[in-house]
């Protein structure tokens, strides 16, 4: 993918407006409780098929998200691998992958329409190659940091202090 997808943004909102499909400016949808299906960018990249698709199939609504990279995602990364349990040369190079990173901030990342249809959500999604860079360090760092490292200890009583009286 290019470095930017910013050129791209424009083009999918200039075609959205223009179309006068109802546009939902809303948040990433990965996380959605719904049963997602993913549209094949791979072979299909073009936006306008998959929004004909949403068309001829009857959505109402689509939903366009797009992410600029912000550096406070790689200041967290830093963070947790300072914390991290590698030697000192993989953290050297966790590091260095960290800060060229840095150079795209700013950058549109990520591109997403979505509209959901019957219990699915259908999405198109766009993301850049340094984009996925990023995300595979993160889940490299997440997965040395254990499965129960964002979990905080709760205080009181197991179960919350809920009690039977039964």
């Amino acid at each position: 993918m290019a470095l930017d997808l910013e050129t791209l943004r424009k083009e999918m909102q200039a075609h959205l407006e223009k179309s006068g499909t109802p546009i939902f400016y809303g948040y990433h949808r990965m996380l959605d409780s719904l049963i997602q299906v993913s549209w094949d960018t791979e072979h299909h990249p073009d936006f306008r098929e998959f929004l004909e698709t949403a068309r001829q199939s009857g959505a109402k609504l689509v939903v366009f998200n797009q992410e600029a990279f912000q550096l406070d995602q790689i200041d967290e990364a830093l963070e947790e691998l300072e914390t991290a349990d590698f030697t000192r040369e993989e953290k050297r190079h966790f590091e260095t992958r960290l800060k060229q990173l840095q150079a795209y901030e700013g950058f549109t990342c990520s591109l997403q329409l979505s509209f959901a249809l019957e219990g699915r959500l259908y999405l198109f999604e766009l993301r850049t190659d340094w984009y996925d860079s990023m995300q595979d360090i993160l889940n490299e760092l997440e997965m040395a940091a254990g499965p129960f490292a964002d979990e905080e200890e709760e205080e009181g009583p197991i179960g919350g202090g809920y009690f039977s009286n039964n």
